[in-house]
């Protein structure tokens, strides 16, 4: 197992009259391999939960076991933890600080006590994973479009070649070429790496279209797991927590209920597409 959770809570402020329960009693199983997606109207616990897969957090109560080490023991080198677990915090090109995009991705690798040629290696090979040619190299990060920032951030962590990746809203506040750029090199990242991917994004549509499973917190709680196709047919429940299901699915009920005989469990805009267009060539 990448993650198990077992019985654990977080809570923040204990003993003073600001204690507030983050996350509670939660029990969670993530196999390696598994490209999982995390959604949860805001509030929901979702971040909290994923500072402890890195161990930026420790539970008040419970276990929490990362790639076999578990965060109690007083001997773990949290450090170890983090050199294999990667997160990428939301708008991470604001931690971007050196001259070159080069110098940027190789900070990671040179804290790790690597050698100047490993070092090379893994900048180039993580550059490359995510499309940035060696023409850009010697470039400032700052002068990057917005997804390219992404793009670069998320180089520096895969550079530490981590065994599980955590994307905290990757593609917040990008315009939609942006947003497609980063969501394509993270499926093409999970398909060639074959590494834990961990999503967290409010778009129920980038979730749908990439992840194997869906983890929704609720008020501190996991209150659904489960497979896209699985968790997004609970669209009332999903609604009464303040979140919804991808909006092709309503537009097919919306069809259905004006009498078009359309599939109503569809997750994505291509899905969807294709069975709009499969219905009309069948009433040629």
């Amino acid at each position: 197992m990448a993650i198990i959770f077992n019985g654990v809570s977080h809570v923040y402020g204990e003993g003073s009259p600001f204690k507030r329960v983050a996350i509670n009693n939660i029990n969670l199983h993530i196999k390696k391999g598994e490209f999982i997606g995390i959604i949860g109207h805001t509030g929901s616990g979702k971040s909290t939960l994923i500072q402890h897969f890195n161990g930026l957090l420790k539970p008040t109560e419970g276990e929490v076991i990362i790639l076999g080490k578990n965060l109690n023991d007083k001997e773990l080198s949290l450090k170890e933890i983090r050199q294999k677990v990667g997160l990428v915090f939301q708008y991470p090109e604001h931690q971007l600080f050196e001259t070159t995009i080069f110098k940027d991705v190789a900070f990671g690798p040179e804290n790790m006590g690597l050698s100047k040629e490993e070092v090379d290696k893994r900048v180039r090979e993580a550059l490359e994973m995510v499309g940035i040619g060696e023409d850009m190299y010697d470039k400032s990060p700052f002068d990057l479009s917005g997804g390219q920032k992404r793009r670069v951030a998320i180089a520096g962590v895969l550079a530490m070649k981590p065994e599980i990746l955590i994307l905290d809203e990757p593609t917040a506040g990008l315009d939609p070429r942006g947003r497609d750029e980063i969501l394509g090199q993270i499926q093409k990242l999970h398909k060639s790496l074959g590494i834990t991917v961990i999503l967290v994004s409010h778009s129920m549509e980038d979730i749908a279209k990439l992840v194997d499973r869906i983890i929704v917190m609720y008020k501190g709680r996991i209150a659904l797991d489960g497979s896209p196709a699985k968790v997004f047919k609970n669209d009332k429940e999903l609604e009464k927590m303040g979140l919804a299901a991808p909006q092709i699915m309503y537009i097919m009920k919306a069809l259905r209920k004006k009498g078009l005989e359309v599939p109503v469990d569809v997750l994505t805009v291509e899905e969807g597409a294709k069975a709009i267009a499969a219905l009309l060539k069948s009433q040629k």
